[in-house]
């Protein structure tokens, strides 16, 4: 049963000061009010107070009850609900709309009507109209059937797991859930009746929000999901999933915004653990061969010896380069990278070693080359394969005794350099054929790095496509796609003759077809589609085998693919596409 016996504070506000004395004459005449505040747009606290509480004097009613509060000081969170008197248009004057509970009684100021008898008519009009609206609103169970209901739903977002937050139109927050007090480590009786600027000064949405000039600007703007990295008082970052939606009143005005976040910190360490086993720099990785190449980075990052890069087009060989580098101690110096093979010999020995004034045409100032921009750090030569019988002379030279001489110039120029080159060619096979010094390959091959191209590691097919996804997801301001798994399959059995560099392509094409969360395999380049539709049809049916048994054959046998094929019970040519789809090869 709803009990009557419920105290409430209550705020007035009303133009009139005749209509202050009238409500104070009847709420002597109830006995459920707590505390009052009364406030006017025409009067002064001054002028309101001594007035209001001589009347309320007069009638008997406690002035203990009265909250002495100054006009535009006045903390609606001290009260239950607010009552606005006089004309309709008063109503708006609510300092924090949708707040608290709101009612209006429609009276008109009787100093306002000059006729003789009018006055007094109002005031008894005006007296009978609060009487039942007073009787209605404290003398009955409406009002605290009212504040059950809005308990219960204060409950259910009380106990919501994603953190609410609720502002007006200039940014004073009205409401904050314990999920909120939670994630943000602030108590609301901290939060609420503040702006949200000063509770928050790093800006808690990021910064561009719509309310972050201090009105909403686009009455149209939609809602808003993003990712915010919120920095508590303690000094922990949280990483908070936000979403933005408009508070509107009941003619669609927009008059606030209610944010819901929540906090996926955890969520996002685990996903890049699972994701995510081993990373160097710009390189991830779950495949055996390619964590030999980590285990090789680290050996050679804190030695000078010059060490080559060997891979095929697209499998990383400048990441590798950059993860040497910033992993010695040269890291805070300069990281210098020239294409050899995409200059001109004239054009390059210029861009490795600089020029002179005048030293040719257009050489209008003396300019500094890469070995110079280098000096303290480490300079990258990709496609050294590239290099012609001079250059490879002059580089030589050059790399032997860390000196110089600009183009056109007498000077000797001494550096303190770290050199890392790269090819996609064999340096051997060149030598070979008299294409390459051999004095220059030993001097640029101290230390050798061989890159497995990415079918050799299919492996890392899923882990680069989560990496890559995220990379696109961010540099387009797009949400991260999910994939389905005929995506990862049509991926991983595609040849990639690009490489790594044909997967980045292949995801950011995908990102560009697709118009849903996920990618489907319809949404990859028609090449890995078509590859895709011809294997299907030589392959036949499915493979039955588990990757799990292959290995177990393999091991048992030592790697004799003959007997390892016996021993599973199939032919060498079916054990070689076992090979070729789990990657064993």
């Amino acid at each position: 049963m709803i009990s009557k016996k419920h105290k409430y504070s209550v705020l007035f506000l009303s133009d009139s000061h005749i209509n202050l004395h009238l409500i104070a004459e009847r709420l002597a005449e109830t006995s459920s009010i707590k505390h009052i505040s009364f406030q006017s747009a025409s009067l002064t606290p001054k002028q309101v107070n001594p007035v209001v509480r001589q009347v309320l004097s007069e009638v008997g009613l406690n002035n203990r009850r009265l909250v002495n509060t100054l006009f535009g000081d006045t903390k609606p969170f001290n009260f239950d609900l607010i009552i606005t008197i006089g004309d309709p248009k008063y109503k708006q004057k609510v300092p924090l709309p949708a707040v608290l509970p709101h009612f209006h009684w429609e009276m008109q100021d009787p100093t306002s009507i000059d006729m003789v008898g009018q006055s007094d008519k109002l005031v008894k009009d005006a007296m009978d109209i609060l009487k039942k609206n007073i009787d209605t609103l404290f003398n009955s169970d409406f009002l605290n059937t009212l504040f059950i209901a809005r308990r219960h739903q204060h409950l259910i977002l009380d106990n919501m797991l994603d953190g609410v937050m609720a502002h007006t139109e200039n940014r004073i927050v009205f409401f904050f859930n314990r999920a909120a007090e939670r994630i943000t480590g602030l108590k609301r009786e901290a939060v609420l009746g503040k702006d949200c600027h000063d509770i928050f000064p790093g800006r808690f949405c990021g910064g561009d929000c719509d309310y972050c000039g201090g009105f909403l600007v686009d009455n149209e703007a939609p809602n808003t999901r993003k990712r915010v990295d919120f920095k508590r008082r303690d000094g922990t970052i949280k990483n908070l999933e936000m979403l933005s939606l408009p508070l509107t009143d009941e003619t669609d005005k927009k008059i606030g915004a209610l944010i819901l976040f929540k906090d996926e910190t955890d969520f996002e360490m685990l996903k890049s653990h699972l994701k995510h086993h081993h990373s160097m720099g710009q390189l991830v990785t779950k495949d055996p061969k390619m964590l030999d190449v980590f285990e090789q980075i680290e050996e050679v990052s804190e030695i000078r010896a010059p060490v080559l890069i060997e891979g095929e087009s697209g499998t990383g060989k400048e990441l590798v380069a950059n993860a040497i580098h910033d992993m010695s101690s040269r890291a805070n110096k300069p990281f210098v990278a020239v294409n050899c093979g995409a200059l001109p010999e004239g054009i390059l020995e210029s861009e490795l070693f600089g020029h002179v004034k005048g030293a040719f045409t257009g050489a209008i100032n003396d300019k500094k080359g890469r070995f110079e921009l280098a000096d303290k750090g480490t300079l990258f030569l990709d496609e050294v394969a590239e290099l012609s019988p001079v250059m490879q002379v002059k580089l030589l030279r050059a790399v032997q005794e860390k000196s110089f001489e600009r183009v056109g110039g007498e000077k000797s120029i001494h550096v303190d350099i770290r050199i890392i080159s790269a090819t996609n060619q064999s340096l051997k096979q060149l030598m070979k054929k008299k294409l390459f010094r051999r004095d220059l390959y030993y001097r640029l091959c101290v230390v050798p790095i061989t890159l497995p191209p990415l079918r050799e590691r299919r492996l890392d097919i899923p882990v680069l496509v989560e990496h890559f996804l995220d990379q696109v997801a961010a540099e387009t301001e797009r949400s991260v796609l999910g994939y389905t798994n005929e995506t990862i399959d049509a991926l991983s059995a595609y040849s990639w003759p690009g490489n790594v560099r044909e997967l980045r392509n292949a995801i950011e094409y995908a990102y560009v077809k697709s118009r849903d969360s996920v990618i489907k395999t319809e949404h990859l380049p028609p090449e890995i589609v078509s590859y895709q539709r011809k294997n299907k049809k030589k392959t036949g049916p499915p493979l039955k085998i588990k990757k799990e048994k292959v290995t177990i054959a393999l091991s048992k046998t030592k790697g004799n693919r003959k007997d390892a094929a016996k021993m599973l019970g199939i032919g060498r040519a079916t054990l070689y596409r076992y090979l070729d789809l789990y990657g064993l090869k």
